[in-house]
């Protein structure tokens, strides 16, 4: 065991190696190569009080849902419950990515919208029919979890969705098969965060809720709950789709009327 005046000395003699972050936020390091690191404090999305806050969303959800879920399902455990892990906002820049002062507001759009700096996705591959370098941005998109992620759900259920145009309710007949639910917005517009005067040219962007629900059966029961405003009428039903033709299929075809 270190005794009190070890450690106070270790501490002394760190300190005075490594001094204290500056005004600026920048540390420099001693020695023959040095290492600066910088902070960047010009843009904040979200406080750090108003991040580790719980959600009326996740409250509703811990208290109200969740026991709700359990009797109506039969859970055995807690955690069988499905719930909202993750949701992905994707949205398509077009043209912008030939500009750059264009790419920069969308990217500033979808940040005040969700509250998290967005990421850039760039081409894998180069297609000149398209016109598409290796590289090159097209979209842009953000990951949400945890508060964020209640604190963004809450506004789309609560405020954008109602603000759309001729809204009639949103289809049950989205799920992926899997518990996973996606939407579609034409226009930005609809969130309160971004003005109508200074919105620029109209973007659209895809939003897509994953839960751990293992069929959509739960997944729909799940965002009903939480107040996701399924159109009425309309029942959820696993739409049988038809299977698509490839090339071989169509040559067999052929073969066979030539036979005849």
């Amino acid at each position: 065991m270190a005794s009190p005046a070890l450690l106070h000395s270790s501490a002394s003699s760190f300190h005075s190696h490594f001094p204290a972050l500056s005004s600026r936020g920048s540390l420099r390091l001693p020695g023959r190569h040095s290492l600066t690191v910088k902070a960047e404090t010009n843009i904040v999305l979200v406080e750090k009080s108003q991040a580790e806050t719980t959600s009326r969303l996740k409250k509703s959800y811990l208290e109200t849902i969740v026991p709700l879920l359990k009797d109506e399902f039969s859970y055995t455990n807690i955690h069988q419950v499905p719930k909202v892990t993750k949701i992905v906002v994707n949205c398509g820049i077009g043209d912008a990515a030939q500009n750059s002062k264009g790419l920069d507001a969308a990217v500033n759009e979808l940040a005040l919208i969700t509250g998290q700096r967005p990421v850039k996705t760039r081409a894998k591959n180069a297609i000149a029919t398209f016109k598409i370098r290796e590289d090159q941005p097209l979209g842009i998109a953000v990951t949400l979890r945890g508060n964020v992620m209640y604190s963004f759900l809450d506004r789309l259920i609560n405020l954008g969705l109602p603000r759309t145009r001729d809204f009639q309710g949103v289809s049950p007949n989205s799920f992926d098969g899997n518990g996973n639910y996606s939407i579609g917005f034409r226009e930005q517009s609809v969130f309160p965060e971004i003005s109508y005067d200074a919105l620029g040219k109209p973007r659209g962007m895809d939003v897509c809720i994953s839960t751990t629900a293992p069929t959509d059966k739960e997944a729909h029961k799940l965002l009903a709950l939480m107040g996701m405003p399924f159109r009425e009428g309309a029942v959820s039903s696993n739409v049988v789709r038809k299977k698509k033709l490839k090339r071989h299929h169509f040559d067999s075809k052929a073969k066979q009327r030539a036979r005849r």
